[in-house]
């Protein structure tokens, strides 16, 4: 068993239905540097606490961990590192929201813009006198347009056709899916999401590598929305095979560097994306020469205060990992 502390303080929110758990205190030393060097460290000698912190039987599938680390600027809140189930996150739209309103909790931030740094980039955080939060996302951008993908499923040959973007993280974003976006199908959302994982990753199709090591580990389906003040409903299956509760804050802002590609979404127009919950993210964008600057807003809600416990006698004290 690697080292584990004692105990690890940590704070739960939800934002539109999705978990996450930032880690205060307790976590290792990571020596510094940039965000991105961090997350290298954590990925490459710590494994067994990620593990440790969101997988059963202290947390569940669901659940995303943000472990706040020294930023590089001095003028950034700070910077955070993103994961999940199975490993690291490149970022976490829902999870930067989750931060914005734990840092407010704890009185860390108040109203107005701070910066925070992500392994992928800066993300700025815009926080309202009402509690409401919008980040400025990594510039996004779509891959490639209309890629032809076959999957097995049922004893059934199937063909898609989906765009490969990134929104801080690589998404295959699919509409031709023939499938009815509702609660009640989440195991044959979830079933088919991940056929179209496995096909794309037998097919070679992937993003850039330079990106997140171009890895395409999200799939999301589009559909027609349930709620009036929605333009789009969406399934989001997420890299450890938990969907996401919310509409996925990269993943809308990968939709959204695809709509404003085609001409479908002007600079500053609102793209309302609605989750299979049926809870929302209101996103826009700015447009810099080629580059698209999604905003996402949404609310999230702290829901716990806890320390988490490591007895060195617990035979699953560094979590069950499948």
């Amino acid at each position: 068993m690697s080292a584990l502390p004692h105990s690890v303080r940590v704070i739960d929110s939800h934002t539109e239905g999705e978990p996450t758990r930032v880690v205060l205190d307790g976590a290792p030393d990571l020596g510094g540097g940039t965000v991105a060097e961090q997350a290298r460290v954590f990925r490459e000698r710590f494994d067994a606490f990620r593990s440790a912190v969101v997988c059963e039987p202290r947390g569940h599938d669901a659940l995303v961990g943000a472990l706040v680390v020294p930023p590089k600027s001095a003028r950034s809140a700070c910077g955070v590192i993103f994961f999940n189930n199975v490993g690291l996150l490149n970022a976490c739209g829902h999870g930067t929201i989750g931060l914005a309103a734990t840092l407010a909790h704890l009185g860390r931030i108040g109203a107005g813009r701070h910066v925070v740094e992500t392994p992928v980039g800066d993300v700025a955080i815009e926080l309202g006198a009402d509690g409401s939060i919008a980040i400025d996302n990594v510039a996004s951008f779509r891959h490639a347009k209309g890629v032809a993908v076959e999957y097995e499923l049922d004893g059934q040959r199937r063909r898609v056709h989906g765009d490969v973007a990134w929104g801080g993280n690589w998404f295959f974003l699919v509409d031709d899916h023939g499938e009815e976006l509702a609660l009640a199908n989440l195991e044959r959302l979830t079933n088919v999401s991940w056929a179209i994982r496995r096909a794309l990753e037998r097919a070679g199709v992937a993003g850039a590598t330079d990106l997140g090591g171009g890895v395409i580990d999200h799939v999301e389906l589009f559909g027609a929305p349930q709620r009036a003040d929605c333009d789009s409903r969406n399934f989001v299956l997420c890299p450890g095979k938990a969907y996401d509760r919310s509409p996925c804050g990269t993943g809308t802002s990968a939709k959204v560097a695809c709509l404003v590609a085609d001409g479908k979404l002007a600079p500053g127009a609102e793209w309302r994306q609605e989750s299979i919950l049926g809870s929302r993210f209101v996103a826009r964008a700015k447009v810099d020469g080629a580059r698209v600057l999604p905003t996402i807003s949404g609310t999230a809600f702290v829901t716990a205060e806890s320390t988490l416990l490591f007895d060195p006698r617990d035979p699953f004290r560094e979590g069950i990992r499948a």
